[in-house]
């Protein structure tokens, strides 16, 4: 449906930058949560097997059996017409052993290679740098795995960088371990990331590790918090974003590591009843210019949408004005 509607931007009608996943996480959080399916009248796993051709699961939908493959991967995501792909990774779940870290993380180095051929399938090109994977407005992203042990990490990004492609991914990271091992993962690759091409953490995106972990090359990052935490009532304060983080004494970025940090307040609370005080006093967007604190509270306990669409507005603004902070200091050498 799609492809056929002129690719992902002409049917959501938005002209931004899009980014399409390869299903490998979606593989994870399948066998992670045990989930069954409804298979004629009985229950069967969702997830069947994963093997070094693909990974077979169910429909959650309707119980049929489908196989996914790094080339089908790649097609789907094709079709779907983002202009950054990421190439079909197995995500380590937590706690895994070394042995099958090693493993997945050779199946996903193996993947990508069969990745970049399915890519050249589709999109000849005469060019052999990385910039024969960047084919018409689409770009491919190799995926970092390796789990939470330091010479399989070291391993995987120096494999993933090595294949040239536009860009290079982070991944299996945020899938249960502590901030601290989270953070360790990333700051073991570090050295090895591009600095020519751009570095993406997948599932990352707390506003503290945002700023934590940019030192260390990362350029993007994807996380369902901002809008998550703005269904739930939980709005992001600007002010507090600006003074808590950024700088110490000595003009370098502060370190956030287990010192976590209030940024937001939950508006459904009963305080802000009679509150007509704006949403954010520090804020300049829409909602903060034009709706108090009691109106949203108003709207949350009355379950009116119109109460999620706002506050997801404004958590998004939030999260922007904190990215171009961020590249302000990255232009004077700050990070």
């Amino acid at each position: 449906v799609i492809e056929k509607a002129g690719g992902i931007h002409k049917y959501s009608r938005l002209n931004i930058p899009l980014m399409s996943d390869s299903g490998g996480f979606q593989v994870f959080s399948l066998a992670n949560k045990n989930r069954k399916a409804d298979v004629r009248g009985e229950e069967q796993p969702i997830l069947v097997k994963i093997s070094e051709d693909g990974v077979k699961f169910r429909s959650i939908y309707d119980g049929q059996l489908i196989e996914f493959t790094p080339e089908k991967s790649m097609e789907f995501q094709r079709q779907i017409g983002a202009d950054i792909n990421m190439a079909f990774d197995e995500c380590t779940y937590y706690p895994a052993t070394h042995e099958y870290a090693e493993k997945a993380m050779e199946r996903t180095h193996d993947w990508l290679i069969r990745c970049i051929k399915a890519r050249k399938n589709f999109f000849p090109s005469p060019l052999t740098s990385h910039q024969s994977l960047a084919t018409s407005h689409q770009y491919l992203y190799g995926v970092i795995q390796g789990g939470t042990f330091e010479d399989l990490r070291k391993k995987s990004a120096e494999f993933v960088v090595s294949q040239s492609t536009p860009g290079v991914a982070i991944g299996g990271v945020s899938v249960g371990e502590t901030k601290a091992e989270m953070r360790e993962q990333v700051k073991w690759v570090s050295e090895y990331l591009p600095k020519d091409r751009p570095v993406h953490l997948l599932v990352v995106g707390k506003i503290d590790d945002i700023i934590d972990l940019v030192k260390y090359g990362v350029d993007t990052f994807d996380c369902v918090e901002p809008t998550r935490l703005a269904r739930m009532g939980m709005i992001y304060q600007l002010g507090k974003v600006r003074r808590q983080n950024f700088l110490s004494e000595n003009n370098k970025p502060k370190k956030i590591l287990s010192s976590p940090f209030n940024y937001d307040l939950d508006i459904t609370k009963s305080i802000y009843k009679n509150n007509f005080e704006k949403v954010d006093e520090d804020c300049s967007c829409y909602v903060c210019q034009n709706f108090t604190k009691s109106y949203l509270h108003h709207l949350f306990k009355q379950r009116e949408i119109l109460g999620y669409t706002l506050a997801t507005f404004h958590n998004l603004w939030v999260m922007e004005k904190l990215f171009e902070k961020i590249r302000k200091m990255i232009s004077k050498d700050l990070i």
